[in-house]
């Protein structure tokens, strides 16, 4: 596991240019693209905190909330809300920003919950988190009670196993 690591250690800034293979016939970006760089974006905050491989377990709470047009700048940004055990939750901001006047626009957020793994691909256990300023602590608190709800939802069908099934028993 190691020593424990402040979640600032953990903060990617990601950005793309929204293209037009990214978008709709709208000219507005596919929800399917931005799921898939917050997943890319919240992975490498994952890594950055446990310095291991890690997998993806679910995308909580992706909520879309304005549209992010053709030729403006898509930026993610991510850093790891509390971690237990073998498992950590990744928040993630999505912007929108018009590159000829600057303004952003908050377009989504993301919860993401990410294992770390061995070299054998098997869970292995991941640092404590320590939050610094008041906003990290106020984002491990929920993240505390968002792992409650996920973990009150059971485990999948009988007879498959989650990661995070997989991570729980490992410990």
């Amino acid at each position: 596991m190691g020593d424990p690591v402040q979640v600032s250690q953990s903060r990617v800034e990601m950005t793309q240019l929204v293209l037009p293979e990214h978008t709709n016939a709208l000219g507005t970006i596919f929800g399917g693209q931005v799921a898939a760089w917050i997943d890319i974006c919240a992975a490498i905050a994952a890594q950055r905190f446990c310095r291991r491989q890690v997998v993806t377990v679910s995308i909580d709470s992706l909520r879309f909330l304005n549209p992010i047009q053709r030729g403006h700048i898509a930026i993610f940004q991510a850093t790891v809300n509390a971690a237990w055990g073998t498992s950590m939750e990744v928040g993630v901001r999505v912007e929108g920003e018009d590159p000829m006047t600057g303004d952003r626009t908050h377009t989504a957020s993301a919860y993401c919950t990410f294992v770390a793994l061995d070299a054998n691909g098997r869970p292995t256990g991941v640092p404590a988190a320590i939050a610094e300023t008041a906003e990290e602590q106020r984002r491990k608190e929920h993240a505390e009670l968002r792992r409650a709800e996920r973990l009150s939802r059971g485990s999948p069908a009988r007879g498959s196993t989650s990661r995070e099934d997989q991570a729980r028993r490992a410990r």
